[in-house]
């Protein structure tokens, strides 16, 4: 009872204020999906949850709930059905985040590949989010002390707090190419010929908080000053940052706030920084909605110039992908969704730097146990059937690289770095 009553008075000082926010009091309701309801859907800025079967999962408020019935939008409660009441396979010994990787756990898992796979695998620090923690990228190349004149490819993971499945991929990619260099002709040919980075974590505080205390939670942990808290990490990004009220919202209570300016959270800068620093030939965002994958334009609904080399790239993908488990990811342009984006990653890697970006859309649910949160005994499978897209993609870059990077861009970067390696 002692230790109860020290927990709760911890959190009600360090998270209390939250309540301001109403964060509990949410409901999950099912929307139909159909061009009306759609249409009607749009710019409302809903916390949306997944798409599943021409069905609309949303995680909505009270004041949502009566924006959808002044709207006579009709929609159907079905919390009973999600966590944490139908997810319940998480064991004992793996703690309530069961084998998905917490902060602590992963910096740990990150830290002993660099230290079993020393000439393969570098863990760097590149920035700390608002609370503190490292923001951590796996560099890995044959020669990963050097800046080498090569490709390079970038992999990202868990801007969404609640996208637990999003770290596991990207950290399994990683684990994958160093573990199977020294046997697997393919991955020793793609790590000799690119710099292939991964930042399975973007948002630390906020898993930390979605595992601790409210497994919904979206954004990052920012004390926005008005009783709310939390930017959306995939709308603070520069690119077309805030260009509508309906790809992005300027209201700080809403979960697609994306802050008073562009690059405001220090985990986006520290993506960013990274950026800067290097010479990357095409992105990855790994997210949890439903099951695509998405390329530029999000902001839009206009197909950009490169349209079809971004549709061949993602269709090839998709292609890849399909026959590991039977699982169909489509290759569409974001903007063609239900809704638009502004300020997210992508559209700023494509809109900013040329390159080939890409959001991939894990599966969400669980085929076993249901509901919104894969089971433990899925991460395996979306790792397995995300692999083979990954390693085209790498092969991609290697295979399109110019060989005109500046003779002397390696030593220049290197004195320049702030990044801390670890």
């Amino acid at each position: 009872m002692k230790k109860m009553l020290i927990f709760l008075s911890v959190f009600s000082i360090v998270f209390g204020p939250l309540g301001a926010q109403h964060v509990w009091d949410k409901e999950i309701i099912r929307v139909e999906k159909n061009p009306e309801i759609v249409n009607e859907l749009s710019g409302m800025n809903l916390d949306l949850l997944m798409e599943k079967d021409g069905v609309i999962y949303i995680v909505a408020s009270p004041r949502d709930l009566i924006a959808l019935s002044a709207k006579n939008i009709p929609y159907d409660i079905e919390s009973s059905t999600f966590y944490p009441e139908v997810q319940k396979d998480f064991t004992v010994q793996s703690g309530v985040n069961g084998q998905f990787h917490s902060y602590p756990e992963l910096e740990r898992d990150l830290m002993g590949l660099a230290d079993t796979y020393p000439e393969l695998a570098q863990v760097i620090d590149i920035g700390d989010s608002l609370e503190q923690r490292n923001i951590y990228a796996l560099k890995i190349s044959d020669n990963v002390g050097m800046q080498e004149n090569e490709a390079s490819v970038i992999f990202l993971g868990c801007h969404h707090a609640r996208e637990w499945i999003s770290v596991e991929v990207p950290y399994l990619l990683g684990k994958y190419l160093v573990e199977n260099y020294a046997t697997n002709t393919e991955a020793k040919r793609l790590v000799d010929n690119c710099e292939i980075w991964i930042v399975p974590l973007v948002n630390p505080d906020g898993l930390e908080f979605s595992i601790h205390f409210y497994r919904y939670w979206r954004k990052n942990m920012r004390n926005n000053g008005d009783g709310t808290y939390g930017v959306d990490l995939n709308r603070n990004y520069s690119y077309k940052w805030g260009w509508d009220n309906s790809g992005s919202s300027p209201d700080s209570v809403s979960e697609v706030y994306r802050g008073p300016g562009p690059f405001t959270e220090p985990e986006i800068q520290a993506v960013r920084n990274l950026f800067n620093q290097n010479n990357f030939q095409a992105l990855v965002s790994y997210h949890s909605f439903s099951q695509v994958i998405l390329y530029p334009w999000g902001y839009t609904e206009n197909a950009s110039e490169n349209e079809a080399l971004l549709f061949e790239i993602g269709d090839r993908m998709s292609q890849l992908m399909e026959p590991v488990n039977g699982r169909y990811y489509g290759a569409e342009r974001a903007g063609d969704g239900f809704y638009l984006t502004n300020g997210d990653t992508t559209d700023w890697s494509f809109g900013v730097y040329g390159i080939p970006s890409y959001t991939i859309e894990l599966p969400p649910e669980s085929r076993i146990k249901g509901g919104f949160f894969n089971s433990e005994s899925d991460i395996q499978p979306i790792f397995n059937e995300n692999l083979p897209a990954a390693l085209y993609l790498i092969d991609w870059c290697i295979q399109t690289y110019p060989q005109k990077v500046r003779a002397s861009q390696s030593q220049t970067q290197q004195k320049k770095r702030t990044l801390r390696i670890k």
